[in-house]
């Protein structure tokens, strides 16, 4: 199959296209492999079976067998996008797995595919690697590993349907499947003494013998009312949990992690950050430097290219630090964080002139605007810590040299434009409040002009260029109360949402989707879905923003989530990682694992404890 357009869709998008035909499939020598498929006009049916040709068993691993299923997901540009490419969100759950294709502008119909027969355990990633950032792949549907004795088969088989968005592709998943089995957890990441609070809720008639559900090998009770099955537990050990559910057959499976309490877990990262990941040497201009640490072989790790370097996003440790420190008193990570402003103050950061530079010498070979939103946020949290004006000046300096440097037209990740217009107006510093409004203004007012046609940045269009439009204007509704600011924040915020899926699995659960970030700052420096990388959180924030404004408490609900949803990045000792990257393979190399560098996830941790920890 070449193309897959709804008759009447006025942009006449084709929803599938890749280096490789939808449909191809790789199976080992000795499966033989017959497609069978059948379309009306609201659903597409394909079969596929498997049958073993030889006279010996065969015995599959979960890479040995691909369907190649390439959804138009990639980023030419954000106008081609709106109209021409799609978010696949994919759930290889075993007997129950589906994918939610949602076109990226949100106009329906949107796409979406329901397995029916058979079982999935995971998908890989075929990428074009010429397209750097800006293609996610194609995509290969791995049937759960197998035995076939001689002249045996298996079939996979699934229906492809249209569907209007979120809530109805839900809703159509157990039309289409009649054997299908709903999982919901209340939170996917906890935290000790917190429960595990898991709905489970077939569609078919069943009894209490019928179910089975264990998380590795231990038995898990359960109890039934009004045809839902309800799990509750707590005191669980720290890790990953995986709750397979097993109803008249029909198996699935929900993902859930548990981690220490946040005071623990900031604690021992911000003491890992001081003891393991500053670099401490008076002969070097890096001295006072928070660095990348590598897991894998234990050390600190400086390169010279930019996502390995001395500033940029590693200031993330910086803020973090400052942050704890606002309602904790530690010496050692006190003076820790003397050393790293002494760094910055003489190697990134000119406090004159607000200059920030992209590593340390003060090196701007490569000059980047999003390093002064970061540098003002430092600042902002020095300011909060210590109570020194001077601080809360040099935060303004930063962001008046990113304006004064074309920032009006650009998407920078985090401008802290309420916090330090409140600030400002605190201190009476009037005049520098009304330099700054005056380019928030400016700023805001563009983004508005823009609507939905995003400037490409570093990747053509992605997530951290819509959050950031719509947190911009939220943080300007909430400084001028002028209206125009929160209409045109709800318009970016229906758009940011199709980012983030909502699989049974902490991994996925409203995380925006990522894709790059694994090569541009990971040791292993390989593409594909990062889930969770950090950035993800991004989308939270603009939830926490939007529920505040308006009192929703569904979005509010869906922040804590979408932040504890990057949490999973820090491990229990303190260490952490800079990206998940989720597929079995990508381009046949090994995935499912967090990369070994510390690098610069530390901002998922600061977003958690601006937003939910007041008093930790």
């Amino acid at each position: 199959m070449k193309e897959f357009i709804h008759p009447t869709d006025p942009y006449q998008m084709n929803w599938i296209e890749g280096a490789t035909e939808w449909g191809t499939v790789k199976v080992p020598e000795g499966i033989e492999v017959t497609k069978a498929s059948h379309s009306s006009d609201e659903i597409t049916t394909e079969k596929y079976t498997f049958t073993n040709i030889t006279n010996y068993d065969i015995f599959t691993s979960l890479r040995d067998i691909s369907i190649y299923t390439p959804f138009h997901d990639d980023y030419k540009s954000s106008a081609t996008c709106m109209t021409a490419r799609c978010h696949t969100h994919i759930w290889c759950g075993e007997n129950i797995s589906y994918v939610m294709a949602l076109r990226m502008g949100g106009e329906s119909p949107h796409l979406g595919l329901v397995l029916t027969e058979g079982a999935l355990s995971g998908y890989s990633v075929e990428r074009d690697l010429s397209q750097i950032s800006n293609d996610r792949g194609d995509f290969l549907l791995h049937p759960s590993p197998m035995t076939l004795a001689p002249k045996e088969s298996f079939t996979i088989a699934w229906t492809l349907f249209w569907h209007n968005g979120k809530e109805d592709f839900y809703q159509k998943l157990s039309i289409y499947n009649p054997n299908f089995i709903a999982v919901h957890a209340k939170s996917y990441i906890i935290f000790e003494k917190e429960s595990v609070n898991l709905s489970i809720k077939p569609t078919f008639s069943f009894s209490a013998s019928d179910i089975n559900i264990t998380d590795q090998d231990r038995k898990v009770a359960f109890t039934i009312s009004d045809h839902t099955i309800f799990i509750q537990e707590s005191d669980l050990a720290y890790g990953e949990h995986i709750y397979t559910i097993v109803i008249k057959n029909i198996k699935t499976y929900c993902k859930i992690l548990v981690l220490p309490a946040i005071e623990k877990l900031v604690e021992r990262r911000c003491h890992f950050i001081a003891e393991k990941q500053q670099y401490c040497n008076s002969t070097s201009r890096l001295h006072g430097a928070y660095l990348i640490y590598d897991n894998e072989d234990k050390n600190l790790y400086y390169n010279t290219r930019n996502d390995y370097n001395g500033g940029r996003e590693r200031i993330g440790m910086g803020i973090l630090l400052a942050k704890y420190l606002q309602s904790h008193k530690d010496k050692q990570l006190s003076d820790s964080l003397s050393n790293y402003i002494a760094y910055v103050e003489r190697e990134l950061f000119d406090t004159k002139t607000g200059m920030v530079y992209n590593d340390y010498q003060k090196n701007n070979s490569h000059h980047r605007l999003y390093n002064y939103p970061w540098v003002s946020i430092f600042y902002m949290e020095l300011y909060k810590l210590y109570a020194e004006k001077q601080y809360l000046l040099y935060a303004f300096r930063a962001l008046l040299s990113f304006y004064r440097q074309g920032g009006t037209h650009f998407y920078a990740i985090e401008i802290p434009l309420k916090e330090v217009s409140t600030l400002l107006i605190t201190q009476q510093m009037t005049t520098e409040y009304e330099m700054l409004i005056t380019y928030f203004r400016e700023h805001c007012d563009h983004i508005l002009a823009n609507g939905l046609h995003y400037p490409a940045h570093e990747v053509n269009y992605e997530q951290s260029i819509v959050a950031p439009a719509a947190n911009m204007l939220l943080q300007m509704y909430e400084v001028t109360k002028e209206e125009k600011y929160l209409e045109g924040a709800k318009l970016q915020l229906k758009v940011l949402e199709l980012f983030n899926g909502i699989q049974p699995d902490y991994h996925l659960y409203e995380t925006a989707i990522r894709h790059w970030d694994g090569y541009w700052f990971g040791k292993k420096k390989r593409y594909g879905d990062t889930f969770p990388h950090y950035w993800s959180a991004l989308s939270g924030n603009v939830f926490y923003h939007y529920a505040t404004i308006t009192g929703d408490k569904d979005y509010l609900k869906k922040a804590e989530v979408s932040h504890r949803g990057v949490l999973s990045l820090f491990h229990i000792d303190g260490s952490a990682s800079c990206a998940y990257l989720y597929p079995v393979s990508i381009n046949g190399e090994e995935g499912r694992f967090y990369d070994p560098y510390a690098n610069d996830q530390d901002w998922g941790m600061y977003f958690y404890l601006k937003y939910y920890c007041f008093c930790l």
